[in-house]
């Protein structure tokens, strides 16, 4: 496959190779026409940008490191797609690391990132993580740092996250429409960004509709395999068990499936189930599984857009923020209508972006 460069754009378009790379850089001393046309030829020659040739012209490496819980859980990997496309189109080398929900393999990742002189780092926390001074001292040494999906407010730092709040109230009203009152939830760590945000908005889709909150029916787990099961268990055995659950992640929604049917539950017409969670397959399983979707890629590209920008700008980049991109709620039959119940009146689409 024939490489193209910087040269052969610039001889395309009657340019001065100086003015190519600037346009491609994005500078301000270039008009806007003289860009359209530089990225359109680029684009039509397949150029892409050589980050080992870029990394001898100055002390950049022209490489992010990305540290992220699990590559097996499907929120990541979709998430590093996204990563993976906006770096390879900016020039860069992503150097991925997973740190298997152990605080001790974060710290140790961060410390392997700043040993291969990354020029930035895209960061999610692990389940164990609740001291962030080690990503602190990698600020303070001037290396620029996003956070996404888990993410600390110890950090003065721009967070990439899905309305996490918007997603869980959906979620949880959407149950109660269904016909569900008394609604479990199963979810992880509670001192993770994650966990604050979606308790809030289950506890505020059951303000909204006069149900109390009962904290009996609320389950703080890991991410252990054979853990889910006795949690369910644990909630049918109670005085007045729960007729919907309301799952925090892939592996709590799959867990809390399989622990229902294997007490002889039905579902929907026993208990109903929603997950939070990207598994793919939800809509194969049996019954579908209703899902509250985060846009991972989306989360993804718009993380290492604003870290490159950091990177690659500095004191002119966008300001520090926390950017939260909508989540979407897809109803399937694991919370089809309680037999018998009328639900609540009103419509409700079966597809809609979850926010409040």
């Amino acid at each position: 496959m024939e490489t193209f460069t910087i040269k052969d754009i610039a001889r395309e378009l009657n340019l001065s190779t100086s003015t190519v790379s600037r346009a491609l850089r994005g500078s301000y001393e270039i008009n806007p026409e003289t860009k359209r046309l530089v990225m359109e030829c680029a684009e039509r020659l397949n150029y892409r940008p050589n980050p080992i040739a870029l990394s001898l012209k100055g002390s950049a490496s022209r490489a992010i490191g990305v540290i992220v819980p699990q590559i097996a859980n499907y929120f990541f990997s979709q998430a590093i797609n996204g990563i993976e496309a906006i770096a390879y189109n900016r020039g860069y080398h992503v150097i991925i690391f997973q740190s298997q929900e152990s605080y001790e393999r974060e710290m140790a990742n961060v410390q392997q990132s700043m040993s291969r002189k990354v020029d930035g780092l895209l960061i999610s926390l692990s389940s164990e993580t609740s001291d962030v001074a080690h990503l602190q001292d990698v600020q303070d040494k001037g290396v620029p740092i996003v956070l996404f999906d888990r993410v600390s407010s110890q950090l003065n730092v721009t967070k990439v996250v899905a309305d996490n709040f918007g997603g869980a109230f959906a979620a949880t009203e959407h149950l109660i429409q269904s016909g569900r009152r008394r609604i479990a939830h199963l979810t992880i760590q509670p001192w993770l960004s994650i966990t604050q945000e979606r308790l809030a908005g289950y506890r505020a889709a059951l303000e909204k509709y006069g149900l109390e909150f009962d904290e009996n029916l609320i389950r703080y787990g890991t991410f252990g395999p054979d853990e889910v099961g006795p949690m369910v268990q644990e909630l049918m055995h109670l005085e007045s068990p729960p007729d919907a659950f309301f799952t925090a992640s892939d592996r709590l929604a799959v867990g809390c499936l399989t622990a229902l049917r294997q007490q002889q539950l039905t579902i929907p017409d026993d208990v109903s189930i929603i997950g939070f969670t990207n598994l793919n397959v939800a809509d194969l399983m049996a019954p579908s599984l209703s899902t509250v979707v985060q846009p991972a890629q989306e989360i993804g590209q718009v993380a290492a857009e604003r870290l490159i920008d950091q990177i690659e700008r500095k004191h002119r980049a966008l300001p520090i923020e926390t950017v939260k991109i909508p989540t979407e709620l897809i109803a399937r039959d694991s919370t089809r209508l309680a037999s018998g119940s009328t639900g609540l009146s009103g419509t409700y689409a079966t597809k809609k972006p979850a926010s409040v």
